[in-house]
């Protein structure tokens, strides 16, 4: 027997345990059960089954099904719960709690996931476990049930989904669907039962949408129409649910034919009154008001061709959505082509000039939109020219100024369209290359640029009646790598650099200069976030788009909308590939495809997936170690 006292064997045992203790972890370490969550959720089921601890019972109001439960295991997984059983709610102290417009199959799916965190969702019960999980305000369960719904979208039953989602509340669905809707609103106009079944309120809302995918804003009034004439009780939303299509932009043609049958009262007759207006005086057109803003599917599409890059000029194009904000990479092109000017002519792009890497070409060639056909016009050019400017002005191209190779040029050649044969016009007053160029009051605009070591605040304006050109009022910053572009009654002009770029004292403005052509005044307006030069800009809707471009140590991915209207800028989504002096094109969202198959140029030479340009560089080598890319 022990002679040691209770206390001892006490203290003994208390030493040994620490002594395990010790041994089993430091004083640094902690022991973590990897184990210990399934089996905590594996004991909560079984107290669950076995009726331990059971302090409530939930009832179906359905079907008056019970089913037992714990309160802190629902109070865990449902805000629902948690606010009845902390609370002094009545079902708080009683011992059974009905949860009405609930059947007990559902309720009891939703009780058994909070003790195993499973699940069983398919097409039967996937609306009820949806409608009650949104009740419960189970977050996860109410994910998994709209990511499983949004996988049976389709456009029969898509607009049921976002009705059914916006009765339950439920954010995640609704978002979902919204979006099915809007991506595939022609489809469903055109085809879905259920569209025909919407209330004038919620074909009212699809209606002022300006994210709804169509082709043209003819589509909107076609789907109007279609609803109205369902049924003979619904003529009477005409003049509530027109306002809602953008007449303004319709072409006069088709108000006259389409629409002029269905206005009828004294309101839509002045709708349509507003309308011609808007078409026959253009100076009045308030620019800020909704009706006049196109939807951002019917704007077109940018393309963004070639430009300058690490590897000495990238080899694709990609394709701008503004509905989606994405830039799509659409083609690469076999060989290089730099500093090349590019014009949409009808449904093909024209592509004048540049540079092989070997030498400055006079070749003009074309991409097809549709085959994507690469063809060469017969007749070049007269003088080859790289850093040039390109502008489309009544059937004719020109071809402005550049580098020969081994001087900056001041000639100006123009491509009869008709003829497809070139001549030459009046000179510039002024040698120019990576000036740029817009079109205004059908006359063109040249500005900025670079001619040996200076860089350019002139402006030149060519009349094509007079065929000569002419100063206009000089910009406030000197700018050579330029962008340019006309937008309403206004020539805006973004970045550029004040001193060739291999002038150590060259800076990059960041500037965006705004020019009217009715007082011949520059003002500057605005600033984009980097100074960059080689900026490719275009017009798309009622914003312009500045894309890409060089900092002085990089080329940039970054693509920046600049609102007129509101004088603002915003991010939009970058570009796949960094680039400086790209060329950027406006195209109509069904030239991608249905395209004319005739080539426009004689000579076909070989399939190709893409053109591209560069910003500007000296006549060198590919192989050099560096370009000046300003010439």
């Amino acid at each position: 027997m022990s002679n040691n006292s209770p206390d001892d064997s006490r203290e003994s045992l208390y030493l040994s345990i620490n002594s395990i203790s010790s041994l089993a972890i430091t004083s640094d370490d902690f022991f973590k059960n990897l184990d210990f969550p399934q089996e905590f959720l594996a004991s909560l089921h079984q107290a669950l089954e076995s009726g331990h601890l059971i302090d409530t019972i939930i009832v179906s109001g359905v079907d008056n099904k019970k089913i037992p439960a714990h309160k802190i295991v629902l109070s865990v997984c449902s805000p629902f719960f948690n606010a009845m059983f902390n609370s002094d709610m009545k079902e708080n102290r009683e011992k059974e709690v009905t949860i009405n417009e609930v059947d007990g199959e559902t309720l009891q799916l939703l009780i058994n996931y909070c003790y195993c965190g499973l699940i069983n969702i398919n097409e039967d019960n996937v609306e009820r476990i949806l409608s009650t999980a949104c009740r419960f305000q189970m977050s996860n369960v109410v994910s998994a049930c709209s990511n499983f719904l949004g996988k049976q979208l389709h456009f029969s039953n898509a607009i049921g989904f976002k009705v059914f989602a916006e009765q339950q509340s439920c954010s995640d669905l609704y978002e979902i669907s919204l979006k099915f809707v809007e991506s595939n609103f022609m489809e469903i106009y055109q085809k879905s039962e259920e569209f025909l079944q919407l209330s004038v309120e919620q074909l009212g809302n699809l209606l002022k949408n300006n994210d709804i995918n169509v082709i043209s804003e003819e589509d909107v009034f076609k789907a109007l129409i279609k609803w109205i004439s369902f049924t003979d009780d619904r003529k009477q939303y005409i003049s509530t649910l027109l306002p809602l299509v953008k007449l303004q932009l319709l072409s006069p043609a088709f108000i006259a034919d389409q629409v002029e049958t269905y206005c009828t009262t004294l309101e839509t007759q002045k709708m349509l009154l507003d309308a011609y207006k808007y078409k026959l005086i253009p100076e009045r057109r308030d620019h800020s008001n909704n009706l006049s803003i196109p939807r951002k599917s019917t704007v077109g599409k940018l393309l963004c061709l070639g430009g300058m890059d690490h590897n000495k000029g990238t080899t694709n194009i990609e394709s701008y959505d503004l509905r989606e904000n994405k830039w799509e990479l659409l083609k690469s092109m076999p060989t290089r082509r730099l500093q090349f000017g590019c014009a949409l002519y009808m449904d093909k792009l024209i592509i004048v000039g540049g540079r092989d890497g070997l030498k400055t070409l006079n070749s003009v060639d074309a991409v097809d939109l549709q085959t994507m056909n690469f063809t060469s016009l017969s007749s070049p050019m007269a003088t080859s020219r790289h850093g040039l400017a390109v502008a489309l002005l009544k059937n004719a191209l020109y071809a402005i100024g550049g580098h020969d190779g081994w001087s900056y040029i001041n000639t100006v050649e123009r491509l009869d369209l008709t003829t497809k044969t070139w001549s030459f016009v009046a000179p510039m007053q002024t040698m120019r290359s990576t000036c740029g160029v817009a079109v205004y009051d059908e006359k063109l605009y040249v500005i900025g640029g670079r001619e040996s070591s200076i860089c350019h605040r002139t402006v030149e304006c060519y009349d094509p009646h007079l065929n000569k050109f002419s100063f206009k009022a000089p910009m406030n910053r000197r700018r050579g790598g330029v962008a340019a572009c006309a937008h309403r009654n206004f020539i805006y002009v973004f970045g550029g650099y004040d001193l060739p770029v291999s002038n150590p004292q060259c800076q990059r403005t960041n500037s965006i200069e705004r020019y009217d052509p009715i007082t011949d005044t520059w003002t500057l307006i605005a600033n984009l976030e980097v100074g960059r030069d080689s900026i490719g800009v275009g017009v798309l809707g009622n914003y312009i788009l500045a894309v890409g471009g060089f900092n002085g140590t990089e080329y940039s991915k970054s693509v920046e909308r600049y609102d007129p209207e509101k004088n603002q800028i915003e991010a939009l989504k970058p570009l796949n590939f960094p680039r400086a002096g790209s060329c950027i094109v406006k195209i109509r969202n069904d030239q991608l495809s249905g395209c004319s198959n005739e080539s426009f140029f004689s000579i076909q030479q070989q399939s190709v997936t893409t053109i591209r340009r560069t910003s500007s560089f000296r006549n060198a080598q590919l192989n050099s170690s560096f370009y000046d890319y300003s010439v």
